[in-house]
C-alpha cells in the first residue's frame, strides 16, 4: 500500500535497531574514555602526583556515603524517569518551564544534601580558595577594584585561587549578597543553586525559539536529570551557567522576532556580565554566533544587543577594573600554580572524560545522532538543533585545546555542557536513557566526595 501523501514514513524495525546499537556504541565509547582516564590518571598519580586530583580524572576522593538527601534524590530520579517524558509532552508551555525549574531544583538540592547541609552546601564557597574568604577586603568596592590586579600574581597578599582566577564580577556578586544581608556559605550555596537550576528553562526557551517546541519538550526531562547537577550544587560555576544560559535564551528570542529591542538588550547585558564572571566564558561568542546564524531576524536586534553588551564592561572599567590586564596576570598565576605542573598531554583528552560525568551516557549517544542530523536528510528543526549543539561542543573543544582548563572541568565547563543536553531529544526510548543519567549522578554523589 502506498504511503499517504504528506505522511512522514516511519523507519523500519531494522533501522530502529541499528540506530539503537549505534547509540549504545557511542555510550560505551564514552564509558571507555572515562575508564581509560581513570586507569592512566591513577598510574600518573602513583608515579609523580602531577595531576593534583585524588581520584582521576575528577577532583574528588573515594568515600562511599549516604546522607539526608539520599531518599529525595532517588525519589526525584524515579519520578522523572517514569513520568517526565509524558508530563513534558502534555503540560502547557509556561507551566512546563516552571516544572522543569522546580524539578531541577529538587534534583540538585537532594544531590547536594547527600553530603549534608554543612559539607554539601554551606561550606562549599567558604574554603580557602573560594570567594567568601575575601568579603572583608571589599569594604570599599571601587578602591578594591582599582587594586584588584595587584593581587592576582602569587605573592604575600594575593587573592585566593578562585578570586584571582576570575574577573571581579564573580567576587563582587558575593560581596553584594553579603551587603544585602545574605552573607555566609548557606546563602551563597542557595543562591548558586537557585540561579544555576534556571539554566534548564533557559535552554528550553532557546530550543523552542530556534528549532521547535516538540524537540524542546523531548529534551526537558534530560535537562532536569542533568548529571552535572552534582556540581551545580554548590559551585559558583552553577551561577555562571544560569547567567550564560539566559544570555543565549534572550538572544534566541531576539533573533526570532520576540520583542527584539528588549530581549536583545537584556541578552547583551547578560553576555557582558558573563564575560565578567569567567574569562573562559568569552567562548560563548561561538554559541551566540550560531544563534545569530539560525535567527530569521538577526539584524534588527543587533544595535540593542551591542548596547547592552557594553554596560557591564563600562561599569567595571569606570570603577577601575582592567579586564585585559587581569587576564594576562591570571595566565602568569595559572602557570605559577598547579596549572603549570599538570600535564597537558593527559588533560587534553581526560578533560573530555570529565565532561562525560557532566552530560552522561545519553548525551554521548545523542551527539552521535547530532552528527547524523548534520550530514543526513534531517527535518529543518532537527538540523537547527544540531547546529546549536555543535556550536557548544566546538566551544568546549576550543577551551580544551587552549590548555587553560587542565582538570576540574566537571564544574568549569558546566555552562557549555548544558547546551549539549538538548541533543537528547533525538533519542528513542527516553526512559531507559534517563535512568542511565540518574544512575550516573547518584553513583558519583554517593561513592565520591567531590570538592564542589
Amino acid at each position: 500500500m502506498s504511503a499517504v501523501r504528506g505522511e512522514v514514513p516511519r523507519p523500519s524495525v531494522s533501522a530502529v535497531n541499528r540506530d539503537l546499537r549505534r547509540d549504545l556504541y557511542a555510550a560505551a565509547t564514552a564509558a571507555l574514555l572515562v575508564v581509560t582516564a581513570a586507569v592512566v590518571g591513577t598510574g600518573i598519580e602513583h608515579r609523580n602526583r602531577s595531576l593534583y586530583v585524588p581520584w582521576p580524572p575528577l577532583l574528588a576522593k573515594w568515600e562511599p556515603h549516604i546522607g539526608p538527601g539520599t531518599p529525595a534524590a532517588i525519589a526525584v530520579a524515579v519520578a522523572v524517569v517514569i513520568y517526565g517524558p509524558a508530563l513534558a509532552a502534555r503540560l502547557p508551555w509556561r507551566p512546563l518551564l516552571f516544572a522543569v525549574w522546580g524539578a531541577g531544583m529538587a534534583w540538585t538540592w537532594s544531590l547536594a544534601l547527600v553530603d549534608g547541609w554543612y559539607r554539601g552546601v554551606a561550606q562549599r564557597l567558604t574554603t580557602r580558595n573560594e570567594y567568601l574568604q575575601v568579603i572583608g577586603r571589599f569594604h570599599d568596592i571601587p578602591h578594591t577594584l582599582r587594586d584588584f590586579t595587584h593581587h592576582i600574581v602569587s605573592g604575600p597578599h594575593d587573592w585566593p585561587a578562585h578570586v584571582a582566577g576570575h574577573p571581579a564580577g564573580a567576587t563582587v556578586t558575593f560581596v553584594l549578597l553579603d551587603r544585602i544581608g545574605l552573607g555566609g556559605g548557606g546563602w551563597a550555596g542557595a543562591f548558586v543553586i537557585t540561579v544555576g537550576t534556571t539554566a534548564a528553562a533557559a535552554v528550553l526557551v532557546a530550543v523552542r525559539a530556534l528549532a521547535d517546541e516538540q524537540l524542546a519538550r523531548r529534551a526537558a526531562p534530560f535537562l532536569v536529570l542533568l548529571p552535572g547537577a552534582v556540581w551545580v550544587g554548590a559551585s559558583a560555576d552553577g551561577y555562571f551557567t544560569g547567567v550564560a544560559a539566559w544570555a543565549v535564551a534572550f538572544l534566541a528570542l531576539a533573533v526570532t522576532g520576540h520583542r527584539p529591542r528588549a530581549t536583545g538588550f537584556v541578552s547583551g547585558l547578560l553576555f557582558g556580565l558573563t564575560a565578567y564572571l569567567s574569562y573562559g566564558l568569552t567562548l560563548f561568542a561561538l554559541i551566540a554566533a550560531a544563534v545569530l546564524l539560525l535567527g530569521s531576524r538577526r539584524t534588527r536586534p543587533l544595535p540593542f544587543l551591542l548596547t547592552g553588551l557594553v554596560v557591564v564592561p563600562a561599569v567595571f572599567t569606570a570603577l577601575g577594573f582592567n579586564w585585559w590586564e587581569a587576564y594576562h596576570l591570571l595566565v602568569t598565576r595559572y602557570y605559577q600554580g598547579v596549572g603549570g605542573v599538570r600535564p597537558y598531554s593527559y588533560w587534553v583528552w581526560a578533560n573530555l572524560a570529565c565532561t562525560v560525568f557532566i552530560v552522561g551516557p545519553a548525551t554521548a549517544a545523542a551527539l552521535r545522532r547530532t552528527g547524523a542530523a548534520l550530514v543526513g536528510r534531517s527535518p529543518s528543526s532537527a538540523l537547527r538543533l544540531a547546529v546549536l549543539t555543535t556550536a557548544a561542543l566546538f566551544a568546549i573543544l576550543v577551551a580544551d585545546v587552549s590548555g587553560m582548563s587542565k582538570a576540574e572541568t566537571e564544574r568549569i565547563w558546566l555552562p557549555f555542557a548544558v547546551w549539549l543536553l538538548p541533543a537528547c531529544a533525538f533519542l528513542a526510548r527516553p526512559r531507559a536513557w534517563l535512568a542511565a543519567q540518574a544512575a550516573l549522578a547518584l553513583l558519583v554523589n554517593h561513592l565520591l566526595l567531590t570538592w564542589w
